[in-house]
């Protein structure tokens, strides 16, 4: 059984997906986009934060 098959209605399931690079030149990581700030704080964000993270995650991609 995964973690995100556990959660309940209002967790939020971490965006991690194991490749664990910041980027030196945008400072975001390279697996899952976020801050060196946002994934520290990742643990302790409401659901409502976690989620507006989420959502600010699709911006930060470079184009495929």
């Amino acid at each position: 059984m995964t973690r995100s098959s556990t959660l309940t209605q209002d967790e939020v399931a971490s965006p991690c997906i194991d490749v664990c690079r910041m980027n030196p030149a945008s400072f975001l990581c390279e697996g899952c986009f976020r801050t060196l700030e946002e994934i520290a704080a990742w643990s302790s964000l409401s659901g409502e934060e976690k989620r507006a993270v989420l959502a600010r995650l699709p911006a930060r991609k470079p184009p495929a």
